[in-house]
């Protein structure tokens, strides 16, 4: 009960990380953009009948062709993260439903050409989104902050950007 109100208060911080297309630097933007859950479960903004959603952006890492952020949701609208960034010009990496592209190692690594005979696939075979760390308050009063590494995955796409940047 105590965790369910802290959410409820939006007093949780939550921060996840995610690698989008393109160049963007941004220090703490406020992206505040309403979002609208359509009936087929797509979430898009929508200033007559979204509601609010807020989230704060800002760029940890520039490489190449890509950017490493670290996004911190106020509200928690569905997609909301994907579909802010997306909105900006910055889709994710493999997030196919919100204009983001899959990232083949043949686009990132100069040398690199697939075998022939067989089809490359992408580095991550999900949207580049990971939830990272949460904060709250125990019920004693102390602050806790559970931080979560990065799956193999998005340590592969990030290990992969870093090498050939």
């Amino acid at each position: 009960k105590h965790a369910n109100n802290q959410f409820a208060e939006r007093t949780v911080e939550k921060a996840y990380h995610a690698v989008a297309d393109g160049l963007h630097n941004f220090s703490e933007e406020l992206i505040d953009l309403p979002l609208f859950i359509s009936s087929s479960g797509m979430a898009r903004v929508n200033y007559k009948t979204g509601k609010p959603a807020t989230t704060v952006v800002t760029s940890l890492k520039l490489y190449k062709y890509h950017t490493l952020f670290e996004c911190k949701p106020v509200t928690g609208r569905m997609h909301q993260i994907r579909v802010h960034l997306a909105a900006i010009g910055a889709p994710l990496v493999a997030d196919l439903t919100y204009g983001g592209k899959d990232l083949f190692l043949s686009a990132i690594k100069k040398k690199y050409r697939p075998k022939l005979e067989i089809e490359e696939r992408p580095i991550m075979a999900r949207v580049a989104l990971h939830a990272f760390s949460l904060k709250f308050q125990e019920l004693n009063g102390n602050t806790r902050q559970i931080d979560c590494p990065y799956p193999k995955d998005f340590r592969t796409v990030i290990n992969q950007l870093e090498k050939n940047s």
